[in-house]
Order: structure tokens, then C-alpha cells, then sequence
């Protein structure tokens, strides 16, 4: 089976986010998404408890979304890859970035190991041309390049300034008000 990994912030996630899983899923990029908030970024503070991230993306009702809470711990996206292997020793995984994320892909701890051992879908974004970043790589031909996908321009860090019902799965805003998440 084909499974996806996407790892993130989600610190909410949003309906950029929960389109990029349905688009891969209806055109056959992958079978299932597992789904993984992360502890903590290298270049970012995340602001909210990985367990109120973790219950959101639970709030997101697709049959073939996994959410993991227990390979957040590691530091690496290699090591989250790595993991996950040990649990889905048969399957194939194919990483999930959005073009921003290529363009310092080369600086990324183990990116040679990524490439050597795993499949990476990258969708556009921003426009940004995915091929002048790829290109460079040794083990170019696992980059699944998306061109084509209808990338929607929005952010959690934009919807925790200002939070906008309408960018959020109904069940995720419920949880954030109950919760009383992002000062609203």
C-alpha cells in the first residue's frame, strides 16, 4: 500500500491542509495519510500542546487519515520516516512537502537518506518552480512533482491571529472554541 506522511505544525490545521490529503487521495498518489503534528520546529515556536493538536486533527473524519501521536518525539523528518517503516514494514512511504519546503530541502538533516529510501510528493506552491530545486539531487526520480495542484493561500499562523471559521473543518473550530484556543 501506498501511505503519505504528512508531517506538520498544525497548530490548526486547515482546510489548505485537509484539501492537500483529499487531492492526493482522489488522484491515487497515495491509498492512506498518516498524519503527524510535530513537537517542535527548528525555525518556529509552536504555540499549542501537542495533545490539543493531536485531538484536532482527530476531529477530521476521513476514512483513510491515521493520526500519529507517538513518532512526534523525534527530531529528525528521517527518523519520523524511519519509525513509522518499523509499523508499515511492507508499505511504501511517500513523504508530503509543499514546494517552500524544496527549496531547503538540501539543508535538511538525512535529506540523502530521505531520497535514497523514500518517495516525496511535493505540491506547488507560491508558484514557486519545483524542478530548479530537484533537479540538483542524486535520487531526483523519488520527487512525485504536483504542478498542477489548486493550492489554497492560507496559514495557521494567520488563522491564529485571526480565526476564520471558514477556513476550519466545523468540528476543528468547535474543539479550538471549546477549548478556548488562539484567544478567541
Amino acid at each position: 500500500m501506498k501511505i503519505g506522511v504528512f508531517v506538520g505544525s498544525f497548530d490548526p490545521i486547515h482546510i489548505g491542509h485537509i484539501n492537500v490529503m483529499d487531492y492526493l487521495i482522489e488522484n491515487h498518489y497515495v491509498e492512506k495519510i498518516i498524519i503527524l503534528p510535530t513537537l517542535s520546529y527548528w525555525d518556529k515556536k509552536i504555540e499549542t500542546d501537542i495533545d490539543k493538536r493531536c485531538e484536532m486533527l482527530k476531529k477530521i473524519k476521513r476514512d483513510y487519515l491515521i493520526v500519529d501521536n507517538k513518532n512526534n518525539r523525534f527530531e529528525h523528518t528521517y527518523e519520523v520516516l524511519e519509525n513509522i517503516k518499523k509499523d508499515y514494514p511492507k508499505d511504501e512511504l511517500y513523504l508530503i512537502i509543499s514546494a517552500d519546503n524544496i527549496i531547503e530541502f538540501d539543508k535538511w538533516n538525512y535529506y540523502q537518506e530521505i531520497l535514497m529510501k523514500y518517495k516525496v510528493i511535493v505540491l506547488n506552491r507560491n508558484n514557486i518552480n519545483i524542478k530548479d530545486y530537484t533537479e540538483k539531487f542524486k535520487n531526483k526520480e523519488n520527487f512525485i512533482i504536483i504542478q498542477d495542484y489548486p493550492f489554497i493561500n492560507i496559514s495557521s499562523t494567520k488563522l491564529r491571529e485571526h480565526l476564520d471559521k471558514n477556513y476550519l473543518d466545523r468540528d476543528v473550530y468547535q474543539y479550538i472554541v471549546e477549548n478556548n484556543l488562539y484567544n478567541i
